[in-house]
């Protein structure tokens, strides 16, 4: 596993990480699979209070309480359960986070998280209010770092302005390309990493039947496919789609969701693949047209 500083942070943080969002299965399921990770490498975990309604950060406690100085816990805040547990309201209001993270914290058997991240954010949000919650909790010992979650560029720029944000999670692939045009460049100039997600695009680049996808067609999900097949003679459809990814400068790693060992052997593995070389990344994204973010610019 190859390692890297998270923005201006002073963790370090594999180019592979794990997204636990997809540990629906049992305690003994999420700890085999889990265990594994850290076997190969994987030390950053992220989850959400949201996930499971909390019991997604139980488990990952449970399962990584033995190994928790030597990895790196991210979880995130501003999606409020109703008290009936059907859906959720958005708050990213200074009380709650601060009520909040001692959720987090308890389920998480942990004193500390190392990345607390805003789970979404709107431009009508109490910025300022809500990146002094994060402040607070810094220097409370309770986080060492914050972040935030979102794909909008207006809401990312604010934070980028307005906060000490070490890292932004946002979704990129080869068929969202929007990133490339509107965020990229502005977080690597600020020294901000970038955690990507949805590398493969709901499963459309490596083995699920072409469907429309953000502003593309069903014929242009196909072409991408057929084209990261095309570059996939020495390693598998899903790392050459992560291997996409990564070869941006400014990505500091790519979070997968991982379910089972295999699919976890497989993507961890794309470390140990072929890199993309400069005329293969060249043929993806001439073959795979930009596309642009309409809202939020």
């Amino acid at each position: 596993m190859e390692y890297t500083h998270l923005g201006k942070s002073d963790i370090k943080v594999g180019k592979i990480s794990f997204g636990c969002m997809s540990l629906t299965g049992s305690l003994e399921e999420a700890r085999r699979v889990l265990l594994r990770a850290v076997d190969l490498g994987v030390n950053y975990f992220d989850t959400a209070d949201l996930y499971e309604n909390g019991a997604n950060e139980a488990k990952l406690g449970k399962c990584l309480e033995p190994y928790r100085d030597k990895l790196i816990i991210a979880t995130k805040v501003g999606n409020q359960v109703r008290a009936d547990g059907k859906g959720w309201d958005w708050n990213p209001r200074k009380e709650y986070i601060l009520r909040a993270v001692e959720q987090s914290l308890r389920r998480l058997k942990t004193d500390y998280i190392d990345l607390y991240q805003l789970h979404g954010g709107t431009m009508e949000d109490p910025i300022d209010e809500t990146v002094e919650a994060f402040e607070l909790l810094k220097q409370q010992g309770k986080i060492r770092f914050y972040g935030i979650s979102s794909i909008r560029p207006t809401v990312i720029r604010e934070y980028v302005q307005r906060s000490n944000i070490v890292s932004v999670m946002t979704q990129y692939s080869l068929l969202d390309r929007r990133p490339e045009e509107a965020t990229l460049d502005l977080l690597k100039q600020n020294e901000v990493g970038v955690m990507v997600r949805g590398a493969v695009a709901q499963g459309l680049l490596i083995n699920k039947p072409a469907k429309q996808y953000l502003d593309r067609s069903e014929g242009e999900v196909r072409a991408a496919a057929e084209l990261i097949k095309h570059l996939s003679q020495s390693r598998t459809n899903t790392q050459t789609a992560l291997l996409y990814t990564l070869a941006n400068p400014a990505v500091t790693s790519v979070v997968v969701g991982m379910r089972t060992l295999e699919q976890l052997e497989e993507v961890v593995g794309a470390m140990n693949a072929a890199p993309l070389t400069g005329e293969e990344l060249e043929l993806l994204q001439k073959g795979v047209r930009r596309n642009y973010y309409a809202d939020h610019r």
